[in-house]
């Protein structure tokens, strides 16, 4: 008996995820069952993680069991770190607890997604906190219950949070509510200081001009102290030291700095944009490498055919599902389904204060306050996240090749 075809996804995001779980709905709608074809998934742990959420007090429910989702639709799982891509060998070198292996594939999707962009700044490696994955924003949650019992110094409860695109604002205006819920577990209370740092002009420039102002009622209805065009040049144990020699006494810095591609994508040899991802066409092959496809952040596509693709998961999922189903369908040598996603949205948390929801490249405000911050949960808390029933057909149905409309 031939040994079975083998699809490998690189990847548990929201990309990877939905790849894996789409390439099997298509193969089992077509009849083709694991031992003729199987979807394996590499992940470097056991689950999906939620990571739009990593910056919230509560992380009880931001990670998901994979083997909830792939194992009642016969996906295999592989646990460990991608090391290497060799495409001319058509294997991948991954490195677990029992030390390094190399899996061969016939077709492979990248979706290993973005990482937390760390320049050389002195001390940022050491001394700050981030919230890019599951066990960084534990470690930051963990060191706040810590403080009370830290001995008092200048910037026992200062917090400086550098870098205010979505993830930086969304983290600094959760504080008040961390800190919050920290006193009435002691009974104490303390006067705390949060300043929220960036290089640009203007904070959450990715937000656009008609939400600026909602994001800066509410920094300030919080208290947040805001410093622009500011340039980072140290990060002590406890202190931050900006360029223009301000010099700020703090024992929690949270770098939100900026993403980038994760650097495997340099293994496929292909040309890659700034932020080091993979182009791709519209049914999102990786030109010029045959039965290579990617999806996620670590790849950029022209979704509308005007505007590249962002690193969010509002286009990860719908890549992941359509990158799924293609890779299938390349195999079966079946007509590939191309990617058009015409609209755009963006629900920025603000803590207490509620969220601020645009549509549209223009980013026109068409929510906010309480409104908007429903959205933001139904969102957070339910859109996002895979079915957890089980249930064979429910989970092949969430990954059909379709774009979702816009949240509500």
């Amino acid at each position: 008996m031939d040994e079975p075809k083998q699809i490998v996804v690189l990847g548990g995001g929201f990309a990877g995820l939905w790849v894996a779980v789409g390439a099997a709905r298509k193969l089992a709608e077509s009849g083709i069952g694991p031992d003729q074809v199987q979807v394996t998934l590499v992940n470097r742990d056991a689950f999906h993680s939620i990571r739009v959420r990593n910056y919230e007090a509560d992380l009880t429910n931001v990670r998901v069991p994979l083997d909830q989702v792939l194992a009642p639709i016969g996906v295999s799982r592989v646990e460990g770190d991608v090391r290497h891509i060799d495409v001319a060998a058509h294997s991948v070198e991954v490195e677990d607890v029992n030390g390094t292996r190399q899996l061969h594939y016939d077709w492979l999707v990248f979706a290993l997604g973005s990482e937390l962009a760390r320049p050389p700044i002195p001390g940022l490696a050491e001394h700050a906190f981030d919230v890019d994955t599951f066990t960084a924003a534990e470690k930051l949650n963990d060191h706040i219950q810590q403080l009370p019992d830290r001995p008092d110094a200048p910037g026992r409860w200062t917090f400086v949070v550098i870098g205010a695109g979505l993830t930086g604002v969304e983290a600094a205006l959760e504080l008040p509510i961390k800190l919050r819920r920290l006193m009435q577990q002691t009974g104490k209370s303390w006067p705390w200081r949060i300043v929220l740092v960036d290089h640009s002009p203007v904070i959450g420039s990715q937000m656009g001009e008609s939400a600026r102002p909602v994001i800066e009622a509410a920094l300030r209805q919080q208290q947040i102290e805001i410093r622009t065009s500011a340039l980072v040049t140290e990060i002590g144990a406890d202190h931050v030291q900006l360029g223009s020699g301000e010099r700020i006494a703090a024992a929690t810095v949270i770098w939100c700095g900026g993403m980038k591609a994760n650097a495997r994508t340099r293994d496929l040899g292909v040309a890659l944009d700034t932020a080091g991802r993979i182009p791709v066409n519209e049914f999102l092959q990786v030109q010029g490498l045959p039965g290579v496809f990617a999806a996620g952040d670590s790849s950029v596509s022209l979704i509308d055919s005007v505007h590249p693709s962002v690193m969010s998961c509002q286009h990860s999922r719908p890549m992941g599902r359509f990158a799924g189903h293609n890779v299938a369908c390349d195999l079966l040598g079946l007509p590939l389904f191309p990617l058009h996603i015409d609209w755009y949205a963006t629900v920025l948390d603000l803590g207490d204060c509620g969220a601020v929801y645009t549509q549209g490249w223009d980013r026109k405000v068409v929510a906010q306050g309480d409104v908007a911050k429903q959205t933001k949960m139904i969102i957070n808390q339910q859109r996002i996240y895979p079915p957890l029933t089980g249930n064979r057909e429910e989970i092949f149905a969430a990954a059909a090749p379709i774009v979702q409309s816009a949240p509500k």
